[in-house]
C-alpha cells in the first residue's frame, strides 16, 4: 500500500517585498498624485482647484519657495521668488522641493508649481504619479496675467514674452519650463472657458483609468 503524501500549496511570500515596493506594484484605483506643470498664467491653479473640489489634497513646490523667501526677509515678487528657488536647488539638488513635500502627500493629491526635470524624477518614484500639463497660447496667457495684477509678470506682451525666455534657464538648478513641460504624460490646451478646460482634465485623467465622480 502505497502512502500519499499531501502537499501544502506555496504562499505568496509579501515578506521578501517591502510594502513600498508592494504599492509600486499594485497602486490601486484610488491612488493617484496628479503634478502640475506649464507656463505662466497657463491656467494651472484652476485645474487644482478642480481637482480639489474631487477630494484631491493640493500642494505647491512654490509654497516651500515663499516660505524660505519669507525667512529671508522678501517680499513674494516673481523674481524674488525665482532667485529663491534656483539657489535652494543649487544648495540641495535639482528634486529639492519635490522631496521636501514627498511626507506630506496623501492617497490623491496634487503637486502644482512643477518647474523642474529634477522635481518630476523625484515624484515619478510615487506608486502612480501623473504629470499633467496645462498650455495655452501666450497672448492669452498674457490678458489672465494682467488681469491677476501679480507684481513682476510684464507690463507689456513683449515684457512678458522675454521674462519668459529668460526663466527657461539652461542650468540645472534653473526653471526648465520647456524641458519639464516636454516630460508630461498628457497636455491640455486652456484656450476657452473653464467648463471647458474641466472636461478636458477630466478626459486626461480617464485616458491614465482614473475616473472622477459628480458634475463638479
Amino acid at each position: 500500500m502505497t502512502r500519499q503524501t499531501r502537499t501544502r500549496p506555496k504562499r505568496a511570500n509579501h515578506r521578501a517585498t517591502p510594502p513600498e515596493a508592494r504599492a509600486k506594484q499594485n497602486p490601486g484605483p484610488s491612488i493617484l498624485v496628479v503634478g502640475l506643470t506649464g507656463p505662466n498664467a497657463s491656467g494651472k491653479g484652476e485645474v487644482a482647484k478642480f481637482l480639489a473640489a474631487h477630494g484631491f489634497s493640493v500642494f505647491s513646490l512654490s509654497d516651500a519657495v515663499r516660505e524660505e523667501a519669507t525667512l529671508r526677509g522678501l517680499d513674494h515678487s516673481r523674481d524674488n521668488l525665482i532667485r529663491v528657488g534656483v539657489e535652494m536647488r543649487s544648495r540641495d539638488g535639482s528634486g529639492a522641493l519635490a522631496r521636501s513635500i514627498l511626507p506630506r502627500l496623501e492617497r490623491l493629491a496634487v503637486v502644482d508649481s512643477i518647474r523642474n526635470p529634477g522635481e518630476v524624477e523625484v515624484l515619478r518614484t510615487l506608486p502612480r504619479f501623473l504629470l499633467l500639463g496645462v498650455d495655452a497660447p501666450q497672448p492669452l496667457r498674457f490678458q489672465r496675467s494682467a488681469r491677476r495684477g501679480r507684481p513682476g509678470d510684464g507690463a507689456t506682451l513683449e515684457e512678458f514674452a522675454r521674462k519668459e525666455v529668460l526663466e527657461n534657464s539652461g542650468t540645472e538648478a534653473g526653471q526648465q519650463l520647456l524641458k519639464t513641460l516636454a516630460l508630461a504624460d498628457l497636455v491640455v490646451c486652456n484656450d476657452q472657458t473653464i467648463a471647458a478646460l474641466h472636461v478636458k482634465v477630466r478626459g486626461a485623467l480617464r485616458a491614465r483609468r482614473f475616473m472622477l465622480h459628480g458634475r463638479r
